[in-house]
């Protein structure tokens, strides 16, 4: 993996590690979003993120994990990944971060990978809506159930802060990455580029609400693995939204 802004020698693991770390000393939730897509622009082959994946997005998608104290993840992207639990543990911790699971219904399958192959509960962030039996199915799987007023990115972020958990790595899905770049919640994005044009209906890594929610950008990192971009953006240094 090379380095093209600035140009250099191959990055090992320390040196890729120190790239992708968090700002220190955070004192509030820091959003990094991480998501692949074709050089066309879709999030997703056959429905699933799988077929854009490579070695190199493999490796930095492994990394960001390590670094992070939760996974935020949508429940669509829950069911149609087949989500289980992080495996290897944070880094200068001794277990891996929970995963953090945004379902205003709490329609989750107490069978699936997500509580049984993991080594650390998931959080199931809910509303106090959702139909009982759900909730109590989820928490009797092991799950962590946190009943909200509302499951917007304010409360949402709100709660992982309640918790200490800053470093929050958000892998989609496209509704809840979209209601994050709505609410001007996203503080870097870590954007894959796979060499695939992928044409046909497939959609958009984000899709929130009507209207533009636009941010300036800058371009803090690109790397190159074969034929795949690693692109990282960060909120521009003035922090001030496009009118």
């Amino acid at each position: 993996m090379r380095p093209l802004l600035p140009a250099g020698p191959e990055l090992d693991d320390e040196q890729l590690t120190q790239r992708y770390a968090y700002p220190p000393d955070l004192g509030a939730p820091f959003v990094r979003a991480c998501l692949v897509a074709s050089a066309d622009g879709a999030a997703s082959v056959q429905g699933t993120s799988a077929g854009l994946g490579s070695p190199a997005d493999r490796r930095v998608f492994h990394l960001l994990r390590r670094l992070a104290d939760v996974i935020l993840v949508g429940a669509g992207s829950v069911r149609a990944e087949d989500y289980r639990g992080a495996r290897r543990p944070t880094l200068g911790a001794a277990t891996p971060p929970p995963i953090a699971v945004v379902t205003g219904s709490a329609r989750l399958d107490p069978r699936s990978r997500l509580f049984t192959d993991t080594r650390v509960p998931p959080i199931v962030l809910t509303l106090g809506s959702a139909p009982a039996p759900h909730r109590d199915r989820l928490a009797a799987a092991g799950a962590d159930v946190v009943a909200l007023e509302r499951l917007t990115p304010d409360v949402v972020l709100a709660e992982l802060a309640r918790r200490g958990l800053h470093r929050v790595l958000c892998e989609g899905g496209p509704t809840l990455l979209g209601d994050l770049v709505a609410a001007d919640a996203v503080d870097e994005l870590c954007l894959t580029v796979a060499p695939l044009l992928v044409g046909g209906g497939a959609g958009r890594v984000a899709a929130g609400p009507e209207g533009e929610h636009l941010r300036r950008l800058e371009l803090a990192d690109v790397l190159r693995e074969d034929n795949v971009l690693l692109l990282r953006y960060r909120r521009a240094t003035d922090d001030t939204p496009i009118e």
